[in-house]
């Protein structure tokens, strides 16, 4: 195989959660002024740090949001996600599979990532392999989560492949020179035609893909 590591997003590639963690913020964000579809803030908000989101937000609405609006989104996107969370299909068997080196490196908070993760039965499989953009205060699309974790892992970014849902995530792969593959769902592929990424649409069958 080409590569020796894999870099793995989480929300979108190994849990499905943007559904969910979107779907809240358009649902905090409504009376606050802003009306957007949830299908807008997925395309729009995905892989991108909250801060920025909520930046998006209140250039928006031409007002700050509450102070305590982070706070309550957190408090309800987590308890939502203890609820409904449910892994991406075929990742388990994937990473079952695989005998190469992984990782996840994600824009959430460390909490949020290990929540997910074990709500969906897949924290052991990332014990100590586990990055995130506010232990190093970066967020995507600047490279340097995915430059962190693959020096973290021990290998260049030549040696290593992204496996992303997201453009700005893709985008951070590209500026850092890795390799890229866009999980998607059909119908949404187009979004990548400008993009260096491989788009693949069965988890299941990455490995197959990356060999």
């Amino acid at each position: 195989m080409k590569y020796k590591c894999i870099i793995f997003d989480c929300d979108g590639v190994l849990v499905d959660s943007e559904a969910i963690s979107c779907g809240m913020l358009v649902d905090l964000a409504r009376p606050h002024g802003l009306d957007i579809s949830h299908e807008f803030a997925i395309k729009f908000f995905s892989g991108k740090s909250l801060n920025s989101v909520l930046e998006y937000i209140e250039n928006k609405i031409e007002k700050k949001l509450p102070s305590n609006f982070q706070e309550i989104y957190r408090e309800k996107s987590f308890a939502a996600f203890k609820k409904d969370l449910q892994p991406v299909d075929g990742i388990h068997e994937l990473l079952n599979r695989i005998s190469l080196p992984y990782c996840v490196a994600s824009s959430g908070p460390v909490d949020k990532i290990k929540l997910n993760l074990t709500t969906t039965n897949l924290i052991d499989k990332f014990a100590g392999r586990i990055f995130s953009a506010y232990e190093i205060n970066k967020w995507k699309p600047d490279p340097d989560l995915f430059l962190h974790a693959a020096d973290q892992m021990g290998f260049l970014p030549e040696e290593c492949v992204v496996i992303e849902d997201s453009m700005a995530g893709v985008q951070a792969a590209e500026a850092g020179n890795f390799d890229v593959f866009a999980f998607v769902n059909k119908g949404h592929e187009n979004i990548f035609d400008n993009t260096s990424a491989t788009v693949f649409y069965d988890m299941n069958k990455l490995d197959v893909l990356l060999a």
